[in-house]
């Protein structure tokens, strides 16, 4: 074991027996947090383009606030732990953040899976956690009392309610299809898009299931394609996507599809040609009209990556969540004069700022369960696929 690890396993095993041996919980054990926030999230694997589109926003946010003279005197950090999408990893990740690091917040990533199996760990230590792309709506929607889950991203039951409309305006029979991966992330999403459906006064008409690396979907494609769905919703990561797409060519069936943002990474480098027209939700994208934070974020995004087409940019929505969830938490600590988990949790539903993404006025509110998620829906963005990039649907080929 690298002598890092070890230190920071001695660090835990002290935690925790210093908290037994003294009737403390672990939070006391651990008081005055440190001016850091950790990370997990995949920084290797097919998802890595996730991690590091949150860890840049991250540090790009943190870098403008220590510019600007830090947070009640002291210098933020980030501090990066690789999860590769493993919710056993994600654990480990979050008790390491809180009891060896000692950061003020754990920071979440672009895996469901991860942010639930966060959920006990987080509010067992007690540590704020702001997650900036896994949009399960039970992770957040947890049922805790304080809860310690707080969301800068999107949140499936507003996501589905977001993509059913786009998929009913597109759609002539007002058939819909709904494809989504085997994982907490997809069987969350199911019961929200049955719901957002209702509400319209309609139901699937085809309800296909798959798992990670499945390489072909024709079994599922074809049962929808014979129930007489003429568009698809596809819950799904970019890998499992490019196979659903490969399918549908085979069987000669080209229904619409609207995706939620799984789909929003290189499902246009894996399925070439098959991948245009694909529309995808997003919270932002650098190819809109953009505010003066928006450009100082994009040039600082070209100096790290050396890119100079907004174009070539790998998931913008990361970017932009990760950095506004940095300043979000920042006012937090201000309001509450202190790098102190619970005094911070209670600061959040103090925030008011005007976001990159969004204005959070409030942040969150504690009244209400559905308000720990801080983008309302009415900011998401509507994308869509176009010869290997994803680009705004309003003044594509594709805005009809």
């Amino acid at each position: 074991m690298p002598p890092q690890s070890i230190l920071r396993s001695q660090l835990l095993a002290a935690a925790v027996a210093l908290g037994l041996s003294t009737g403390l919980s672990i939070p006391a054990a651990l008081a005055d947090q440190e001016p850091c926030i950790g990370n997990s999230a995949a920084v290797t694997g097919p998802a890595a383009f996730s991690g590091q589109a949150i860890k840049m926003g991250a540090e790009i946010a943190i870098e403008e606030i220590n510019a600007a003279g830090g947070v009640l005197g002291k210098k933020l950090r980030l501090i990066q732990y690789d999860d590769a999408g493993a919710p056993p990893r994600g654990v480990d990740n979050t008790r390491r953040i809180a009891l060896a690091d000692k950061c003020i917040a754990v920071l979440g990533g672009f895996h469901s899976t991860v942010a639930l199996a966060q959920v006990d760990p987080v509010h067992e230590i007690g540590i704020p956690y702001m997650g900036v792309w896994a949009a399960n709506t039970k992770a957040i929607e947890n049922g805790r009392d304080p809860n310690f889950m707080f969301r800068v991203s999107a949140k499936d039951k507003w996501v589905a309610r977001f993509l059913v409309d786009e998929a009913l305006k597109v759609s002539k029979t007002g058939k819909v299809a709904f494809f989504y991966e085997n994982t907490g992330w997809g069987n969350g999403a199911l019961p929200d898009v049955k719901a957002a459906l209702a509400a319209k006064g309609k139901e699937l008409v085809a309800a296909e299931t798959f798992n990670w690396n499945d390489q072909d979907m024709s079994p599922q494609v074809i049962r929808a394609r014979d129930a007489g769905a003429d568009v698809a919703i596809v819950w799904s990561l970019d890998r499992e996507a490019n196979q659903i797409l490969r399918s549908m060519d085979k069987a000669s069936w080209k229904p619409a599809i609207v995706g939620a943002w799984g789909i929003s990474g290189n499902l246009g480098e894996l399925a070439g040609p098959l991948a245009n027209g694909v529309r995808v939700m997003q919270t932002y994208s650098f190819l809109t009209p953009q505010s003066e934070a928006g450009k100082k974020l994009l040039a600082a995004v070209e100096t790290r990556t050396g890119i100079k087409d907004p174009k070539d940019i790998k998931a913008p929505s990361g970017i932009a969540n990760s950095y506004d969830a940095v300043y979000v938490l920042a006012d937090a600590i201000k309001i509450a004069g202190a790098f102190d988990w619970k005094k911070v949790q209670q600061a959040l539903y103090q925030v008011s700022r005007d976001g990159l993404v969004a204005p959070y006025k409030p942040a969150f509110d504690k009244a209400d369960p559905e308000r720990q998620d801080a983008i309302l829906p009415q900011y998401y963005l509507l994308t869509v696929w176009h010869d290997g990039k994803l680009i705004p649907l309003k003044g594509s080929p594709y805005d009809k």
